[in-house]
């Protein structure tokens, strides 16, 4: 099918069909990430823009990456040394790249709705690299990528996402994403962290740890993202380690094939165990390379790529 999306905002409003797209355009360019030469055509004499106002490793690098393998020329630039620091607006900075005749901008904010509001100023593709508490669509698209090449189908699969859910993006967009594709979510954590009324996204809630675990074939640790907290959700990091912090004693609990996920950053010791972030059931460093070639068919689909002719560098 055609795409028709100039921009990616969320996951919320794609369908099923759309990420299903997106997946397989990015099993086309993972295929060729992994030749001796890993550059395809797609985006050359093209200028992609990183406009990262919040900090940033894995996707930031991700972006340019994936803009790069694209063979487009890539601009990336961080709030501390952006003139948004003598208080231009995130319009007028906007404005003024556009100005210079890029072709796309990736944006991170902190703002909810930020990449909303450039996609209505601007006439450029705007690609939501993360804003706020509220989305973060690459990465519940690279997410669900890497649980299907472990699973297969995820229709029926149990997810588990454990941790900060209140101020995650990543779960959310996790949780629209997976919703679609058919796999039952339950989110676990204490109460202040994920509460009741996330069950109105069609997913459990569950304070208990070993039960939530029991039967999950996925188990997504989120980190305590204490940057977005206005007050203290839990009495200290030690006392939320002790309750749900996942431990090899913990593990044990674990369907046998299970496998663990993190977005990243990780707080080890805290939210998960090094010896499980490192062990043979951790795929989080198969999320970040499977990133590079999901956000390179985002980036390509949203400048006007072919989902029916993908350049894959062969010929």
């Amino acid at each position: 099918m055609p795409w028709t999306r100039r921009h990616l905002l969320t996951l919320e409003e794609l369908s099923l069909a759309e990420m299903e797209q997106i997946h397989s355009i990015a099993a086309v360019f993972k295929r060729a990430l992994q030749r001796g030469v890993k550059k395809v055509p797609a985006l050359r004499g093209r200028t992609v823009v990183n406009l990262f106002l919040e900090p940033s490793t894995r996707t930031r690098l991700a972006f340019e990456m994936a803009a790069k393998r694209l063979s487009a020329d890539v601009i990336s630039f961080d709030a501390a040394h952006s003139s948004t620091t003598k208080g231009e607006t995130l319009r007028d900075t906007a404005q003024n790249i556009q100005a210079l005749n890029v072709d796309m901008i990736v944006l991170r904010h902190a703002a909810s709705g930020s990449p909303l509001y450039l996609s209505k100023i601007l006439n450029i593709p705007v690609i939501n690299a993360g804003d706020g508490a509220h989305e973060h669509p690459t990465q519940g698209l690279l997410d669900t990528f890497t649980m299907k090449e472990h699973l297969g189908s995820l229709r029926g699969r149990k997810v588990a996402i454990l941790g900060d859910v209140l101020f995650s993006r990543v779960a959310r967009s996790n949780i629209y994403a997976l919703s679609k594709m058919g796999a039952t979510v339950i989110l676990v954590g204490p109460s202040t962290l994920v509460p009741h009324w996330f069950t109105e996204l069609g997913v459990e809630v569950s304070h208990d740890l070993k039960s939530a675990l029991a039967d999950a074939e996925v188990v997504m640790l989120l980190r305590i993202q204490h940057e977005r907290q206005v007050s203290s959700h839990f009495p200290s990091l030690g006392e939320y380690t002790s309750m749900f912090g996942l431990n090899k004693a913990r593990a044990a609990w674990l369907n046998p094939k299970a496998i663990i996920m993190h977005p990243g950053p990780i707080n080890r010791g805290v939210e998960i165990d090094s010896d499980l972030a490192d062990g043979p059931r951790s795929v989080i460093l198969e999320q970040v390379t499977n990133g590079i070639a999901v956000r390179m068919a985002v980036l390509y689909l949203c400048s006007g790529g072919s989902p029916e002719r993908i350049p894959d560098g062969s010929d």
